[in-house]
């Protein structure tokens, strides 16, 4: 096979968790440029509405389905509206900065039910559904060098993003058997409709200033990690984690 045929997701479908803004919009673009159908999923169904019109504007199999991953009922309603599915997008994830001595516990509920409890969730009940259907699944959960290292006044985010690491080997290692792959793509500091102000502060320099490459990532440059753990590019891949963050996590202490 070449290398295009190892990457077209043609036939597939990828539902994507959090693809309302950011990084989970742009995920589902470059999984349907590829290809696949996408089932996108998110709490705020306007904006989701708005996204499935542009890509089917571009030829593009969308669905769109209310989900709130803190809610195992949600996750359930959420997996047997889309369907039939081959990839997972674990993608969904807040973050609320507050020194850890001044975090109440509704704030670390609320970032590690999202972050780590939630990818669980929708990680099991697509699990389940592929196992009782004997089909291959492959889960790529977006995780974080924040998981790997960790800065100030994020604990619960520095510690669900841990866990989302540590979870993707431990279910990689179980669901291998059933031809299930899980793997995770750690991006280091990614330029997003959120944060894009803020890199041009003193504060932001001062933070690139620390990456090696001298420069913050663009969304695009996370397609190629995900592409490889989403197609058979990468059917010999599970448990692997992969970090893109310009060497940011090399980067001397």
């Amino acid at each position: 096979m070449t290398t295009s045929t190892l990457l077209d997701l043609s036939g597939k479908t990828a539902l994507i968790t959090g693809a309302s803004s950011g990084l989970g919009t742009h995920f589902a673009r470059t999984l349907g440029q590829a290809g696949a159908s996408v089932v996108l999923a998110a709490r705020r169904s306007d904006r989701l509405e708005s996204l499935k019109a542009e890509l089917e504007g571009r030829n593009i199999a969308a669905k769109a389905i209310e989900l709130d991953v803190q809610s195992a009922d949600s996750v359930g309603r959420a997996l047997d509206a889309a369907g039939p599915l081959d990839i997972v997008v674990n993608n969904a994830g807040i973050s609320i900065v507050k020194p850890a001595l001044e975090m109440p516990e509704k704030d670390w509920d609320a970032v590690v039910d999202t972050n780590l409890r939630g990818a669980w969730l929708v990680a099991q009940g697509a699990a389940k559904r592929w196992v009782s259907e004997k089909r291959p699944g492959s889960i790529v959960n977006i995780a974080s060098i924040l998981g790997l290292r960790t800065i100030g006044q994020v604990a619960p985010y520095n510690a669900s993003k841990a866990g989302l690491i540590h979870l993707t080997r431990a279910l990689a290692m179980e669901w291998a058997r059933h031809r299930i792959r899980v793997n995770a793509i750690c991006p280091g500091y990614i330029e997003t409709e959120m944060n894009s102000d803020f890199w041009k502060t003193p504060g932001g320099q001062k933070l690139i200033d620390r990456i090696p490459q001298r420069r913050i990532g663009k969304p695009e440059e996370l397609d190629g990690a995900l592409l490889l753990l989403a197609s058979e590019a990468g059917s010999f891949m599970t448990g692997s984690v992969i970090t893109v963050d310009g060497g940011h996590t090399v980067s001397s202490l």
